[in-house]
């Protein structure tokens, strides 16, 4: 009996896999000479190479592939520096931010993604480091995240030759297959023995080991629920669904669903009408292979020096020559004390190094390392100017950055709070928020973001620096009541990242005030009391004299 529904699932992952055949030898030409221990992975059939054979063959010179790890540096700590909360969640009705309730559960919420995330058991900054590798190498980088069993968050990078996915009329990416091969007994401890294909279940009745451990290959499928219904509580009340489909019996294995969509996908830049991405190896691929030609022949004539070819007038000068040191050679000069023997000329190795030099250069800026150069270049800068080189760096990656963030970080904390908020890892919305739907978006607070955001607090402090000079000329202070204190200081506290539970609320401001003006008032009762004192001292005659 066919099943439908995993013949219709393999025909569109067959359509995927046709999609890509120019970029599969694309990524093995750069894996080869980029990143060779992926070479040979890309293939939809399956790894085309022998596990632990050399890949390093096309390999002559290694500046690309120490330059990608490298890069793979800057992106994690432009984008998601493990030591800094490099994001914060935050309502999408800014006007909720005034509620204190409201601040301290988003605080809690991005406490809890940033504990969960990097827990040991996570494995967050190890896969996260893949995703970026692969993005510099092949321009799209792919991040799973699921929820463990005993409870937490998960995080696995995926494999391109694994991955295979698809856009929405939006260009977003909502349908994506996964292939992957199990052995027998792998598939039975995943999908249980109810629903395993037959081709397995042999396996498993087969006493053969090797037989047990045959490998089978699956699909996993996510794509949009077409029937959703939120109001659901079985499968379809989850918006995306979840499908496992056995290739070699082309039966069904399991279903399930998703509330957001596992995977979280970028690429580096789109050339128009492409699906995936274009990287910063594809663009430094000239420079790579000049590269590496080049060292070839600086090879050989830098043998050639070392050991150089020896030219004589004669055959029969060079059948007792010896190499050896400290050997003595009689005939290799004539009477005159000309040399009989020559070293054929090499050619310029100065010249070979630089040309080899510039196309390192070539090879390090697609890969952003000269961010990195910036105090070696120039290490007499003062720290402001060091600043501001930085951020002029900044600016001219910020596109990149930006689209990362799009395509890769926000789908990723989507799925994040999805998957605490399933496990009820976080505390209830506050009644205001639920009440507003409870949306919230994404702000994220890297060292790029603070710095344009401080532009407004350095704004505030020139100008009351300004005034006060103005004050102390004028003796008028009535040029300060411009300010909004009240507006200013909770937004400069939020720019300087100053925790909601390290402010007073409102109320406990105003009774701080309060308070304050009240002991003032007091004291000004004390202060005066003398004086009234006196004055009802001076008035105490002229009354008794009427």
């Amino acid at each position: 009996m066919t099943d439908t529904s995993a013949e219709a699932i393999i025909r569109r992952f067959d359509h995927a896999v046709s999609l890509r055949g120019n970029f599969e030898s694309h990524w093995e030409e750069i894996a080869r000479r980029v990143l060779p221990s992926w070479s040979g992975s890309f293939n939809s059939g399956g790894m085309t190479r022998t596990q632990g054979d050399k890949r390093t063959e096309e390999m002559v010179d290694a500046t690309a592939a120490l330059a990608l790890p490298k890069f793979a540096s800057v992106m994690d700590s432009y984008l998601t520096p493990r030591n800094s909360r490099w994001h914060r969640c935050v309502p999408t009705d800014r006007a909720l931010l005034k509620n204190r309730n409201v601040r301290l559960w988003f605080e809690e919420l991005t406490d809890q993604l940033f504990a969960y995330r990097y827990a040991p058991k996570a494995n967050f900054s190890a896969q996260n480091f893949e995703c970026w590798q692969s993005l510099g190498a092949f321009g799209t980088g792919v991040l799973f995240a699921d929820k463990l069993r005993e409870g937490g968050l998960r995080y696995k990078a995926i494999h391109l030759g694994e991955i295979h996915f698809l856009e929405n009329h939006q260009g977003l990416i909502d349908t994506a297959f996964r292939r992957f091969p199990l052995t027998a007994r792998q598939a039975r401890q995943w999908f249980g023995d109810e629903r395993l294909p037959e081709k397995v279940k042999k396996a498993l009745e087969d006493t053969n080991p090797s037989t047990m451990d045959k490998q089978f290959w699956f699909v996993h499928c996510v794509k949009p629920r077409e029937d959703y219904d939120e109001d659901r509580r079985d499968l379809k009340g989850m918006r995306y669904a979840s499908e496992y489909v056995n290739i070699e019996d082309r039966v069904m294995v399991r279903e399930e669903g998703y509330n957001s969509f596992p995977y979280a996908i970028s690429r580096y830049v789109q050339a128009p009408g492409e699906l995936y991405g274009r990287s910063p190896a594809m663009l430094a691929l000239p420079a790579i292979k000049t590269l590496n030609e080049q060292k070839k022949t600086v090879l050989k004539q830098g043998h050639r020096a070392v050991d150089p070819v020896l030219l004589a007038h004669d055959d029969g000068v060079l059948d007792t020559f010896s190499l050896r040191p400290g050997a003595v050679n009689a005939g290799g000069v004539n009477a005159e004390g000309k040399l009989l023997v020559h070293a054929l000329p090499v050619g310029n190795l100065a010249l070979a190094r630089e040309m080899m030099d510039a196309e390192r250069f070539t090879i390090n800026d697609a890969f952003l390392i000269t961010l990195f150069q910036i105090l070696i270049d120039t290490p007499t800068m003062t720290a402001t100017e060091v600043l501001e080189r930085t951020r002029e760096k900044g600016v001219l990656i910020s596109p990149t950055m930006g689209r990362q963030q799009d395509e890769r970080l926000g789908p990723q904390v989507e799925r994040e709070v999805d998957l605490l908020m399933q496990q009820k890892l976080v505390s209830p919305m506050p009644l205001l928020l639920r009440e507003a739907g409870g949306q919230f978006q994404i702000e994220y607070d890297s060292p790029l973001s603070r710095a344009q955001k401080s532009e407004n607090a350095a704004g505030l402090f020139r100008t009351v620096d300004w005034m006060a000079g103005v004050v102390n000329i004028t003796q008028d202070p009535s040029g300060l009541d411009w300010v909004n204190w009240d507006e200013a200081v909770p937004d400069i506290m939020d720019i300087q990242a100053v925790p909601t539970r390290w402010q007073n609320s409102l109320e406990q401001v105003l009774a701080i005030r309060e308070g304050r003006n009240k002991a003032r008032a007091e004291q000004q009762m004390v202060d005066a009391a003398p004086a009234m004192a006196s004055v009802a001292k001076q008035m105490m005659p002229a009354a008794n004299a009427k």
